[in-house]
């Protein structure tokens, strides 16, 4: 009995680590349509992509986003494997430097609008296919809202970002999605510092109010040296006037 009541124990707790695990690291491995945590319940937004050759859209489903909204709303994602098919067209794409491109519908992120859900169009991000197969489909996935919570915009990139001409001989490596998620809300910009101002104002205008020297205007500041300039031009010019008219007088003088 006692055996058979540790073997019982030892197998919860496996089944328990098992399952934390799982939940630990996160959900990308998931198949579409497998049950979520509890954690993560919410509602369910698909999230598709799309790599042709010819460079037009063929979107199909790439796996689901779970939402859950509130204050702090979170996401996670479940998605599919890529089929040999799927992982040949990718290289393909990749060799001629097309593009991948991902979707996701405009949704409210907000508790209580959870009503007002429907799909009222989609947004579209894109990355070089060729990044996308160098990478192994590890590629970040952020989601842009707005004050209200509505997705105003989605992005991707790819870890590395660049496309440096590296071959990826085993296929194996692009069947599972390494993703990581993230919801980016806009940040309030600073406001101006009003009072700080203000503040500062009111210190210059009390230090002048104590240093009235600085209160008089240029002329009672510098009248020291403007009157003597005055002066000065005012003789120059009176003697000018007398030494042309003696010069004057005696040109008359000397016509007689």
């Amino acid at each position: 009995m006692a055996r058979l009541l540790q073997s019982n124990i030892a197998v919860i707790f496996a089944v328990l680590f098992a399952v934390y695990t799982d939940y630990v690291c996160c959900n990308n491995g998931r198949r579409v349509g497998e049950a979520m945590d509890a954690e993560f319940s919410g509602f369910s937004v698909p999230l598709d992509h799309s790599f042709e050759i010819d460079d037009v859209s063929n979107f199909r489903l790439r796996g689901s986003l779970v939402l859950k909204a509130g204050r702090e709303p979170s996401v996670s994602l479940s998605q599919n494997q890529l089929s040999e098919e799927d992982r040949i067209k990718l290289k393909e794409v990749a060799a001629v430097d097309g593009l991948y491109r991902i979707r996701v519908p405009r949704v409210f992120l907000q508790a209580d609008r959870q009503t007002e859900r429907q799909m009222d169009g989609y947004l579209t991000a894109f990355v070089r296919a060729c990044a996308m197969v160098e990478s192994h489909l590890s590629d970040v996935i952020n989601l842009h809202t707005d004050v209200s919570g509505y997705i105003i915009g989605v992005s991707i990139v790819t870890l590395p970002g660049a496309c440096r001409g590296t071959e990826v001989e085993d296929e194996v490596d692009l069947e599972v999605f390494n993703t990581t998620l993230g919801i980016m809300a806009p940040v309030n910009a600073p406001g101006p510092e009003t009072a700080l101002f203000l503040e500062r104002m009111e210190q210059e205008t009390e230090k002048k109010g104590k240093n009235p020297q600085e209160q008089k205007s240029f002329f009672a500041k510098y009248w020291m040296y403007i009157v003597p300039l005055v002066l000065f031009l005012m003789m120059s010019g009176a003697q000018d006037q007398s030494g042309g008219g003696a010069g004057g007088g005696a040109a008359n003088g000397g016509g007689r």
